[in-house]
This record gives C-alpha cells, structure tokens and sequence, in this order.
C-alpha cells in the first residue's frame, strides 16, 4: 500500500511524545526537597522505568495475570521506596506518587507538531500505558489526540503484534493505513512487521541531556522506517502539512 494512502499517525508515548526522566526526576527531586531526603532524583527516574520491560514481560510469558500499568509501576515503585530508604508516606501519598505517570511533561514542540499532523491526519496514541493514563496525560499537557488508544485494548503489550493489529482495527483501517510513530527503533520494527508504515523521531535527550543515550537512528545506515525526523514539526514538514 503507498505512503500515500497513509490516513493515520499512531505515537508511542513515553519518550516519543513526553519527557518521562525529566517529568519524574523533577517531581521525586520535589518530594526530596519537602522531606529532607538526600535522593538521586535522576537515578530514581531511571531505576523506576528499568521496571517497566520486566513487568511487561512477566505478564507477556503468564508469570503474572494480566494488570495494567499503574499495577506494574506500583510494584516496582514499593521496591524502590525501600531501597532509597523513602520512609513515611500515607497510601494515599504513595498512589498520587505512583500517578507521576500520568503527569508528564511533554516536549517542548510536541503540542505544536501533534496539532500540525493533526490537520492532515488521524492522530491517535498507541502506548502501553492504560487508557486513564493516557487520557489524564493528555487533558494536562493538552495533547491533541483525536483518539487515545492502549495496547490494553488488545490484551497484549507492545511489541506484540495484536497491539498494532487492534489499533488499526479499532480506526476502522488497514494496518497499511496507519503509520507509527515513535522513538524507539524495536517499536517500529515489530509494528512494520504487523504490516504498519512507520516514522522514527530522534528524541536525543530521553535519558537526560547531553547523555548521548537517547535513539538517534540514521536513516542512511538504518533504512528501516519510511520517515526519519528530529521532531514532530520536521516529520509535519516531510508529509506536507500546514
């Protein structure tokens, strides 16, 4: 199917669309700064999203029932508190704590591009983050999203390819209609393999500025993705829109 029959944009979200280190590491710097705590706010950033591929795949492999998200972030979140020696905190404290992911802060041009894609395209979420996340994410940071989609729709977690196959379903579309976005090379890959067209965007400080650890993919060695970009205005630019 030709990139011109390309109806819809699907975006990863963590990284592709926010600034997941930057948004938590502030907020546990924060909680630090009110309790007179000594924390590596960015290590803990770190360490709490080191949890999120094992838990995925822990439900992946059926060596836990399937819970969204906010569970997993949950149980990884209690082994930290112990281990940064995070002491005190209500339930209550430690539900909105976990919420952090919910509240992230998206970068700087994101808005701008998502509302330029927008005129030309569906644009829609397609993360492994729930639903309620993404939705209050979205209403916070005025993501424009003409539809937020999860992977839990599916029952599966990215890179399964039910998690591709449904978002198109769920559009109304052929898998050759939709193109995903995202900053994260093995996330196009298994979408292109569901049959999906696909856009990688370099977010060069994911994992903090200056770090070099963010996805910088060169499309002359790397001639995986239909479109590479270095932010959502230049990948509006490449597909023509206003």
């Amino acid at each position: 199917m030709p990139l011109s029959d390309v109806k819809a944009l699907t975006f990863d979200v963590f990284g592709t669309v926010v600034d997941w280190r930057g948004s938590v590491s502030r907020e546990i710097a924060s909680l630090a700064g009110e309790r007179g705590l000594d924390i590596d706010a960015d290590l803990f950033a770190d360490e709490w999203r080191a949890g999120y591929g094992p838990g995925m795949n822990r439900v992946r492999t059926g060596e836990w029932g399937w819970i969204g998200i906010d569970a997993i972030h949950r149980r990884r979140l209690d082994e930290l508190l112990v281990r940064f020696n995070i002491e005190g905190l209500t339930e209550d404290e430690t539900t909105h704590l976990n919420k952090i992911w919910h509240r992230l802060d998206p970068w700087p041009e994101a808005v701008e591009g998502l509302t330029r894609l927008k005129s030309k395209f569906i644009i829609a979420s397609l993360s492994n983050g729930s639903v309620a996340l993404l939705t209050n994410m979205a209403k916070r940071a005025g993501l424009p999203w003409d539809c937020v989609l999860s992977s839990e729709l599916s029952g599966h977690y990215k890179p399964d390819p039910e998690s591709y196959q449904k978002a198109a379903e769920l559009l109304g579309l052929e898998p050759g209609e939709v193109m995903m976005t995202a900053a994260h090379q093995n996330d196009l890959r298994a979408a292109a393999g569901s049959g999906l067209r696909t856009a990688f965007v370099r977010r060069q400080d994911e994992f903090g500025h200056g770090t070099g650890l963010g996805n910088t993919a060169d499309p002359e060695s790397d001639p995986s993705f239909d479109f590479t970009a270095n932010s959502f205005n230049d990948l509006a630019d490449q597909l023509g829109c206003a």
